[in-house]
């Protein structure tokens, strides 16, 4: 289900609105989203504040902060919406993006300092700042870093896995 993403950041830089695919809490699927009643309760619970009800269904907003995978969400749902497993992990991953601040010879580590996964290193380059690189294995997708980065460089990308031929 499509979500206007719009930030503070975005109207100020003059970006438009991105239609976005939603990001459900932990867990939550396609399916399993659709036995929400729009109570609001994971809303209440979530300490991170980062779940926010949109149309009437339960979303991650990452430019408030990041997921932790407290299941504090999970626990105050009255419907079966969340797993009966807590799970550590969302099926995306971060990509950093070519407007990154180091990818253009600026100095600027925020999203590593800030990766509770440290899925996010810096490699050197010669005759400027160190780049970054992703391990999207490591990554998580709590989103720690998405509102750390001053220019909206980072994004989450779905979780491809190449099926093997036998």
């Amino acid at each position: 289900m499509p979500a206007s993403v719009s930030t503070r950041r975005a109207f100020l830089t003059g970006r438009p609105m991105i239609e976005t695919a939603a990001v459900y809490p932990p867990g939550v699927t396609e399916q399993s989203v659709l036995d929400c009643s729009g109570c609001g309760k994971c809303v209440e619970a979530c300490p991170s504040q980062i779940i926010v009800m949109r149309s009437g269904l339960p979303t991650i907003d990452f430019d408030r902060g990041e997921c932790t995978f407290c299941g504090t969400c999970a626990e105050r749902c009255p419907e079966r919406v969340f797993p009966p497993v807590s799970t550590t992990r969302f099926p995306h991953h971060a990509v950093i993006e070519d407007s990154c601040l180091a990818v253009n010879y600026v100095d600027c580590q925020a999203c590593r300092d800030g990766c509770p996964a440290d899925a996010i290193s810096f490699r050197p380059r010669r005759g400027g700042p160190f780049v970054p690189s992703l391990d999207a294995d490591a990554c998580t997708g709590c989103g720690a870093c998405i509102g750390l980065c001053p220019t909206a460089s980072i994004s989450m990308r779905p979780v491809s896995r190449e099926v093997a031929h036998v």
